[in-house]
């Protein structure tokens, strides 16, 4: 703990008292001299981006500035842009008056004013939302689907390519890091601008260093005229078949303060928030080992998942979000979010299974679900800046969740001629709960010199994990003579853990140009897991006969040494960063059950980092990157106790395990054309893994004793982890929008290529799966008016599987989606909507191979002053086709998945639009412009 009195201590005795610089100046016509109201002025640099308007009488003044070297760009329509680099040093700066030139035959004002559909600005991509033309009604969801780059896939938003981790309001935190929130209860009509971008972590943010935490993000830029008021929805509907929903979203927008309560009550699978998961207790999955969820996702280990969500989810959810500012300088906003969920899943998977080079065996399986989870979630954010020079960031959160999971499997296997080898028929009852909390505070010191600055965090976690499970197993095997094993047990167990980190930075300017950062961060982690398992007393009728081969006490921690330097080279158009750390791991781990026994590991790594960014161009650049990574197994795969839920595919860990060192290289290209509304992105990325963490499998070819108490059937599995090199993933995704302007309308095309090379271990013998994913697609989205939306979209992937143990087995399969939307609206309020898709796949085992449409219609009318009201009469399903269907490949199986999904039912819904708007605040400079990288350009 010392180190952490060391920097608790160096914070509260810093410097809190510099010098707050104040830059100034007038803006006036050149020819005429006379004032410019309403010019644009910016200052930036690599850290910092600070904007002004000027003021009917053509002044300006932005305060607490840092000193350093700025680039002023002052920008009027019809006027030639000023642009000029300028030193501030320790006291105010008066710019005096900048004359603009007149350019009216500059291509600008040939362009008469219209605003382009995309923008490149630094390394932010800005979409113009009134180029994008919506219905009234619809949600930023809606209104980002429509552009270049920006895709909804199973509910999640990605971006370039890549999954969007967080979405805020005008800078601030919406909802925690819940991307889904933002998109789905903010009406489209309040959207100014949406920005794309890497948002690098809140401590890179503070340094201005990438240390390889950032994520891909979006900015929602409200409208200046919709940041004073009340407005929102509320609706409530009911169908056939008793479906129901009910909820709405109600914002209340006070200049800065701003209050949003979502709510959510219904059993037709709406979820307008992304779920969380802490127990793991919650999923899908069969209870069967030797491979990855079902997670979905481009260059994931499943290659599809189509249409629907799996089972039917009753949901009811309560949110509510609170931003303000308090006095000039403190930023604070905060969330709470209320999820109660059930879930009634029945599914029929068709698995084979690799045994050797030359034989396979079958595993067909029947099961249903019934999930319960309810769940609290809050976060916090607040971000004290005290000067120009001193900043002060909190970042609480607390997560609770309880659950209440019942599941029932009925599971064959069989050889490939058909004869019989097992059966299991088990009954399981889990019911949990647990919490998490972490805490992050960080703070920045800017010295008086230029570019040199002290960076300090400390990070704070605690979990508490507890779950009781009953199981009830009978299971056949078929050999000579038929046998029989049941098994009635209940598993007891309780998992609790902390960590602790603390981060200390130095950044030294060597020139103008060029900055030297010298890094430390220590962590440490504790988990302590209790996992008991007790067999069903006959005599005494409860479970009290302790079985030490089941059970594990299992104590881990986790100590980490990590030190760094970085150089990092800054012009006007691009900036090299070169970096080499070096960590230092020390695993200890005791463990109790099943035997007694001590684990010390330790690992010493370099691990070189590397970025480029490149503005090649007004409409292009370029960002290239490279870092080195380890991952440290967790604790459950470090447990080597025998889970024995489904008898016929048992699991246990691996306390012989290593840590995984991968190495990641990416790029991405980035074009738009301003004038002709044409945008071309580029992605690429590699990974690659030594020590990947993967599956052993052993299938028994003879009845083995695994514990006196286990017995491990002949034909049945066993699957520990274990470390493997060869691991690759890599894909690449390219996508080209131009306005189709014969029908008014955007075209976007994209594709894309993956290759997946997993490792596993299959009876001792090492086989590679490598998959292969071409993927394509186009979309038109209109761009008529808010009375004639529609959009067309067309996918297809091809995917290749090779297996290295089984070349016969090789396959190829192939899945296609098209779909068709459109929304009609009259100006007397009648609507009509139509949504439409197509899903086919072939290639798949089990006769899953399917052709068939989805086919969503409602007709509604509108009616209330300013059209408020809205009764509307919708289908979901007409033709009663929908389906759930996957492919999951894996080094050890392939396996195909149906699961239950929503079918047909006619629902008629009310709803109410809230519009209450008073004038648009005068605009300032607000305090949430932070500085550092990472944050959108303005």
């Amino acid at each position: 703990m010392r180190i952490f009195t060391i920097l608790l201590t160096g914070i509260l005795c810093s410097n809190m008292l510099s010098a707050q610089i104040t830059v100034k100046g007038r803006v006036a016509d050149s020819t005429a001299s006379s004032a410019m109201a309403g010019a644009t002025v910016q200052l930036r640099n690599s850290n910092a981006t600070r904007n002004a308007v000027t003021n009917k009488s053509g002044e300006f003044s932005i305060a607490d500035v840092v000193a350093g070297s700025y680039k002023v760009t002052v920008s009027f329509v019809g006027f030639e842009t000023f642009e000029k680099i300028i030193t501030i040093g320790t006291s105010n700066l008066d710019l005096g008056t900048i004359s603009l030139k007149s350019g009216r035959n500059l291509d600008e004002v040939v362009v008469k004013g219209v605003t382009p559909p995309a923008q490149q600005k630094g390394d932010t991509v800005q979409f113009n939302a009134s180029q994008f033309k919506v219905n009234r009604d619809a949600n930023v969801e809606d209104l980002v689907k429509k552009m270049p780059g920006i895709v909804i896939e199973n509910g999640a938003v990605k971006a370039q390519g890549e999954n969007v981790r967080k979405v805020t309001i005008d800078g601030r935190e919406f909802f925690g890091d819940d991307a889904t929130a933002a998109l789905r209860n903010l009406p489209a009509d309040v959207v100014d601008k949406i920005q794309v971008f890497d948002r690098l972590s809140d401590q890179a943010q503070l340094t201005g260093v990438d240390d390889g935490q950032g994520y891909k993000a979006i900015n929602v830029v409200t409208r200046e005229d919709r940041r004073n008021g009340q407005f929102g929805r509320i609706y409530g509907g009911y169908g056939t078949n008793d479906r129901y929903q009910a909820g709405g979203s109600v914002n209340f927008f006070n200049k800065e303060r701003r209050i949003s309560v979502v709510g959510l009550f219904n059993n037709v699978n709406q979820q307008n928030f992304s779920g969380s998961d802490i127990l793991g207790l919650t999923s899908g999955g069969s209870g069967r080992g030797g491979g990855a969820g079902r997670g979905g996702g481009f260059g994931g280990n499943d290659n599809f998942q189509v249409a629907g969500k799996s089972g039917i989810t009753k949901t009811n959810a309560l949110g509510v979000n609170f931003s303000d500012l308090w006095g000039k300088n403190f930023n604070v906003s905060g969330s709470y979010f209320f999820n109660n969920s059930i879930n009634e899943n029945r599914s029929a998977s068709n698995r084979e299974q690799f045994i050797t080079p030359d034989s396979s065996t079958f595993y067909n399986e029947i099961s249903e679900s019934l999930n319960k989870s309810t769940s609290h979630r809050i976060n916090m954010r607040m971000e004290y800046k005290i000067d120009s020079n001193n900043t002060l960031l909190i970042i609480p959160s607390f997560n609770f969740q309880q659950t209440d999971n019942t599941r029932s499997i009925g599971g064959l296997q069989s050889f490939e001629n058909g004869d019989q080898i097992s059966r299991t028929n088990n009954l399981t009852r889990t019911k949990g709960d647990g919490y998490n909390f972490n805490n992050t505070v960080l703070f920045r010191h800017a010295f008086p010199k230029r570019g040199r600055s002290i960076n300090l965090g400390i990070t704070t976690g605690f979990n508490n994990r507890n779950s009781t499970q009953d199981l009830a197993a009978i299971s056949t095997y078929f050999k000579t003579t038929t046998e029989y094993d049941s098994v009635l047990q209940q598993q007891l167990s309780d998992t609790k853990g902390y960590n602790l980190s603390a981060n200390v930075s130095y950044t030294e300017p060597l020139s103008k140009r060029s900055f030297l950062q010298v890094s430390y961060n220590p962590s440490y982690s504790n988990n302590d897991a209790d996992q008991r398992t007790w067999k069903y007393d006959d005599i005494s009728e409860k479970y009290s006969i302790l079985d030490t081969s089941l059970s594990n006490v299992f104590l881990n921690e986790v100590t980490t040494q990590r030190g760094g330097l970085n150089y990092r080279f800054v012009e006007k158009d691009k900036m090299i960063s070169i970096g080499l750390d070096a960590q230092d791991v020390r695993l200890d781990s005791k463990q109790e059950y099943p035997q007694a026994g001590t684990i010390r590991k330790s690992f010493s790594n370099l691990l070189p980092n590397a970025m480029i960014r490149w503005k090649l161009g007004e409409k292009s650049n370029i960002r290239l990157f490279y870092r080195s990574g380890t991952n440290n197994p967790s604790v459950n795969q470090l447990q080597n106790v025998i889970n024995y839920n489904n008898p016929l595919f048992i699991t246990t860990g691996n306390p012989d395990l290593d840590q995984s060192v991968s190495n990641r290289l990416g790029g991405r290209y980035t074009y738009t054309n301003s004038r002709k509304g044409n945008s071309f992105f580029v992605n690429v990325f590699a990974n690659q893994a030594d020590g990947y963490i993967t599956n052993a499998t052993y299938t028994a070819f003879e009845d083995s004793v695994l514990t006196p108490t286990v017995t491990l059937y002949r034909g049945s599995q066993l699957s520990k982890p274990i470390n493997l090199n060869g691991y690759w993933n890599m894909n690449t995704l390219l996508t080209y929008s131009f306005p189709f302007k014969a029908i008014k309308s955007n075209l976007t095309f994209n594709a894309g290529v993956a290759y997946i090379k997993t490792p596993g271990l299959i009876n001792n013998v090492k086989n590679v799966s490598d998959n292969y994913v071409y993927s394509g697609g186009m979309n038109i989205a209109s761009n008529i008016s808010e009375f004639v939306d529609f959009n067309i979209n067309y996918n297809a992937s091809y995917n290749i599987a090779r297996n290295e143990i089984q070349p016969n087995l090789n396959n190829n399969y192939f899945s296609q989606s098209a779909g068709v939307g459109l929304n009609l609206m009259s100006k007397n309020g009648w609507v009509f909507s139509n949504d439409l898709n197509n899903q086919l796949y072939s290639g798949l085992s089990g006769g899953l191979d399917q052709n068939y449409w989805l086919w969503n219609m409602a007709v509604a009318k509108k009616f209330l002053k300013d059209q408020k009201g809205e009764l509307r009469l919708s289908v979901f399903d007409l033709l009663k086709q929908n389906r759930s269907i996957s492919r999951t490949v894996q080094p050890n199986y392939i396996e195909d998945n149906e699961t239950q999904v929503l079918t047909q039912y006619f629902m008629l819904t009310f709803s109410y639009r809230i519009k209450n708007f008073g004038k648009a605040p005068q605009r300032r400079e607000p305090a949430r412009n932070r500085e550092g990288m990472g944050m959108p350009w303005n």
